[in-house]
C-alpha cells in the first residue's frame, strides 16, 4: 500500500519496503525514517503487491524480503528491474543461513544491487545490524545511480596524464601510463564488492578458460561465497570453487575467497601457488588489499583487477604491484553499480588502465597466452 504523505526534504530518497511480516515492515520503516534524507513511500506484503506498487510509485529504492507468499522476492526483483521500473534499486534483506545465502545470490543474478543480512532470526541484534548497514547502502547506491564518477579519458595514456570527470569538473593528475606485463602472467587477482556477482559472471564469461589461476576477493559474509562459486560455475562453464586453507591454485581454475575471511597467496610446489587463510584487521573481508599485497610478493607476473564496489579496497594492495611496475586494471567507474573502488585506485594513481569488462577480458586472455611477449603485445591470441 502507498503511505500517506509526510513532511520530508524535497530531495529525500523514496523507499518502498517489501516483507510479509508486519513487524519487519514497521522495523524497517523506523530504521529508514530515522534518517532525514530518506522516507518510506509504500509497503507491500508479497511479491505481487511489490510489482504492482513499484509500477505505481516508481520508488528510488526497494528493500525486498525473499521468502513471501504468492510471489517470492527473487521473481519480484526480476520483474521490477527488467519490466516495471529498471531505474529502481533493489536491496535484498536476507537470512544469514546457507539457504538464505543461496537465495540472495539468485536475487543478485536477477537484478538486485546489494543485500543486508539479518544475522539470526528476528532479534534486536538483527535489527541493530540492519540499522548499521541499510541506510548507508541506500545512500551509496542512490548516489551512484546516474552519477558521473571519475572516469579515465582515452587521451590519458597518450599524454602521460589522466583526465577524468568528477561531477562535471575536469581534473588532471599524473598517471602511470599503460603498463604491459614483462612476460605471460601467472595469476589474476580480482577485488570486487557491491554489484560483484553479476559483474563477475559477465567478466568470467568474456575471459573464458585461460591457462592461469584466477583468485577473487568478493566482499561477502560466511555462507555466501560458496553459493556464489556454485552460481558462477553454472553461469560461466568454468570451474569455480570456494577457497580452502593450503589449497593449490591450478591453471584455469577460479577461486573465490571464503566469506568473512581473508587469504593470501603463498608458494606451493615448483612454480605454482597456494592459498593460505588468515584474518586481518580491516572493515571488509575478504580483503583485496591483502590478496594483492601477497600477489606482489610471491607471484612472478601477477595482474590485479579492481571491479565495482564501495570504498577503496584494492588501492593500497594495488600500490604494491605498482612498485614492481605490474598492471592494475580497473573497471570504468561509469560502468559500475558503485564506482568507489575503481575511482579510489584512479585517484591514487594506482590504476594503469580504466576499461570496460570486455576490454579487461581481452587483455587477460592475451597476457595469459604462452606466446605473449611485450615486444609483440598484439601477437598473442586476443
Amino acid at each position: 500500500m502507498a503511505l500517506s504523505p509526510k513532511t520530508f526534504a524535497p530531495d529525500a530518497l523514496r523507499v518502498m519496503v517489501v516483507d510479509d511480516l508486519g513487524f519487519m515492515r514497521i522495523a524497517l520503516r523506523q530504521i529508514i525514517e530515522a534518517n532525514g534524507d530518506m522516507h518510506v513511500v509504500g509497503e507491500a506484503r508479497d511479491g505481487e503487491e511489490a510489482v504492482a506498487l513499484a509500477r505505481e510509485l516508481k520508488p528510488d529504492i526497494i528493500t525486498m524480503d525473499i521468502e513471501m507468499p504468492r510471489m517470492d522476492g527473487i521473481e519480484a526483483t526480476r520483474r521490477i528491474t527488467t519490466e516495471v521500473s529498471p531505474r529502481t534499486i533493489v536491496i535484498m534483506v536476507s537470512s544469514h543461513t546457507q539457504d538464505g545465502a543461496a537465495a540472495t545470490i539468485r536475487a543478485l543474478r536477477q537484478g538486485a544491487s546489494d543485500f543486508v543480512s539479518k544475522q539470526s532470526a528476528f532479534s534486536n541484534t538483527d535489527l541493530g545490524h540492519i540499522d548499521s548497514e541499510l541506510p548507508g547502502k541506500i545512500r551509496t547506491l542512490a548516489n551512484n545511480r546516474g552519477a558521473s564518477p571519475p572516469v579515465l579519458a582515452p587521451e590519458g595514456a597518450r599524454t602521460g596524464t589522466q583526465r577524468y570527470l568528477n561531477l562535471g569538473e575536469t581534473v588532471t593528475r599524473p598517471t602511470r601510463g599503460a603498463c604491459l606485463p614483462g612476460r605471460a602472467i601467472d595469476v589474476v587477482v580480482i577485488g570486487v564488492s557491491t554489484g560483484g556477482p553479476a559483474t563477475l559472471a559477465t567478466l568470467l564469461r568474456a575471459i573464458g578458460p585461460i591457462p592461469v589461476p584466477i583468485v577473487v576477493a568478493q566482499h561477502m559474509p560466511q555462507f555466501f561465497t560458496a553459493c556464489l562459486a556454485q552460481s558462477l560455475t553454472e553461469d560461466t562453464g568454468l570451474r569455480v570453487r570456494e577457497g580452502a586453507h593450503r589449497q593449490p591454485l591450478p591453471p584455469g581454475e577460479v577461486t573465490i575467497l571464503p566469506g568473512g575471511r581473508d587469504a593470501v597467496l603463498a608458494p606451493h610446489e615448483g612454480s605454482t601457488l597456494e592459498l593460505r587463510l588468515t584474518h586481518a584487521d580491516g572493515a571488509v573481508h575478504p580483503s583485496a588489499d591483502l590478496l594483492f599485497e601477497s600477489a606482489a610478493m610471491v607471484a612472478r607476473q601477477p595482474v590485479a583487477v579492481i571491479l565495482t564496489g564501495m570504498g577503496d579496497d584494492g588501492t593500497r594492495g594495488g600500490g604494491r604491484l605498482v612498485h614492481r611496475n605490474l598492471p592494475v586494471l580497473v573497471q570504468r567507474p561509469d560502468t559500475c553499480v558503485v564506482g568507489g573502488m575503481p575511482s579510489a585506485a584512479i585517484e591514487a594513481g594506482v590504476a594503469s588502465e580504466s576499461l570496460t569488462l570486455d576490454e579487461i577480458a581481452s587483455r587477460l586472455r592475451r597476457w595469459a597466452s604462452p606466446t605473449y611477449s611485450p615486444r609483440n603485445p598484439e601477437g598473442a591470441t586476443p
